[in-house]
């Protein structure tokens, strides 16, 4: 297996040092592992440069995961290409659990991540409009590299979810995704400011274009969308009753809520008929080649 590890990262170098020493100490001297930062402000720049352990460190101006793990995967060479996000550190299994699962004729393999915010079930498939979708870890995930190649990537117009979107376009291929316990990877350093709480216009946005996009304008995914929001407007009532919430803050949200379902849903499927293939990328790799600032490669 010829392995390259696309690490994103953006502002948090202690974590990143982190998991580039568990890289360096538990894949094999092969394992091409390039570093897609930015746009960081904390020195990153500097400490990865000075290490001989990276073979490509990209630059970018954009806070968007698919566009990182877009600009890593252009200049990935490995058939195997692993996405990872700076703050974990991989287990001594991991590379192992990468090779083993692949061999046996998968397309796509995950694993788990302790110390990043709580996933939903990603081991259980779930049915969506009458396809079989295996969600997987976006920060934790290995891909053959013609499955990707097939995909276009992941799709830019999301800031949020892109990994959920790849997700139901692997189903639409017909990819499997395994699960690999062994494939684990932890948060090794803590943080002091914790994590921010959701941002519900983002995360509602993305759950209504991807699924207009897949699926296109049916009822199911109105339903979908509204039934969701639904479930997280009652729990913000509790918080509300409770005292944790602000009738303001809870009004505020339910407005982001209902405008960003609304535009999702339009851009969803407009996005559906600009690209009609069966990959569904109107926004993958091959529309644009300026997501880098700057590349310092060593190969």
């Amino acid at each position: 297996m010829e392995l390259s590890v696309v690490v994103s990262t953006l502002n948090d170098r202690e974590r990143l040092l982190s998991c580039l020493d568990a890289l360096a100490a538990r894949t094999p001297s092969s394992t091409e592992v390039i570093v897609v930062n930015g746009p960081s402000s904390d020195g990153t720049t500097g400490v990865v440069r000075e290490r001989d352990d990276v073979d490509v460190l990209v630059e970018i101006s954009e806070r968007n995961p698919s566009v990182s793990r877009n600009a890593g995967f252009e200049l990935a060479t490995g058939d195997v290409v692993a996405f990872l996000d700076g703050e974990f550190a991989i287990d001594h299994s991991w590379y192992s659990a990468i090779d083993e699962s692949l061999a046996d004729e998968t397309a796509i393999v995950t694993g788990p991540v302790t110390g990043g915010p709580v996933e939903a079930d990603l081991q259980s498939p779930r049915r969506v409009a009458g396809r079989s979708v295996t969600l997987f870890h976006g920060d934790n995930v290995a891909f053959e590299r013609s499955v990707l190649e097939s995909l276009d990537g992941f799709d830019e117009y999301l800031e949020d979810g892109s990994e959920r979107d790849c997700a139901h376009r692997v189903a639409g291929l017909d990819h499997d995704v395994s699960w690999s316990a062994t494939m684990a990877v932890r948060c090794e350093i803590g943080t002091d400011g914790g994590r921010a709480g959701p941002d519900w216009g983002a995360t509602y946005r993305s759950l209504s274009y991807r699924l207009a996009k897949n699926y296109g304008p049916r009822p199911t995914v109105l339903a979908r969308a509204v039934g969701s929001a639904l479930r997280d407007g009652g729990s913000g009532v509790r918080r509300l009753l409770s005292g944790e919430a602000t009738p303001t803050g809870w009004l505020s949200d339910g407005t982001d809520v209902v405008t960003n379902i609304t535009r999702g849903l339009c851009d969803g499927v407009r996005a559906r008929y600009r690209d009609r293939s069966s990959r569904r990328n109107p926004n993958g790799i091959s529309k644009r080649h300026d997501r880098a600032v700057r590349i310092y490669d060593r190969r």
